[in-house]
């Protein structure tokens, strides 16, 4: 479960800046994940509770705002919406896809005391 392993690197990132602005809490990360990064929004939910425990997000609400993923078929020239690498276009078929957006994985906002 590599999620436990991201939501260390988050707790890290939101502690990280709360050292340097002096927040004394963290109520609430926004965090926009892609659909094709690979990472499971409910794992990351459970795992994100497990980890902030004891730390400075303890008791923070984890909001996950969910991607798409985009890609531009280079067969009929358009930018498609897919779910996975490696389906093919939803317009012609083919898949001669390149990814243009949804492997993204970043902490948007933080809601601080």
């Amino acid at each position: 479960m590599h999620e436990m392993a991201i939501c260390e690197g988050i707790i890290e990132i939101v502690a990280d800046e709360a050292r340097r602005r002096s927040f004394s809490r963290i109520r609430t990360v926004c965090l926009e994940i892609g659909a094709l990064s690979h990472a499971a929004p409910e794992a990351m939910r459970f795992c994100f509770e497990a980890v902030a425990a004891r730390t400075i997000a303890d008791g923070a609400v984890l909001e996950i705002k969910e991607l798409p993923g985009i890609a531009w078929c280079m067969a009929c020239s358009r930018s498609v919406e897919i779910a996975q690498r490696g389906e093919p276009c939803p317009c012609c078929g083919s898949y001669q896809l390149h990814v243009t957006a949804g492997e993204e994985m970043r902490v948007k906002e933080l809601e601080v005391d």
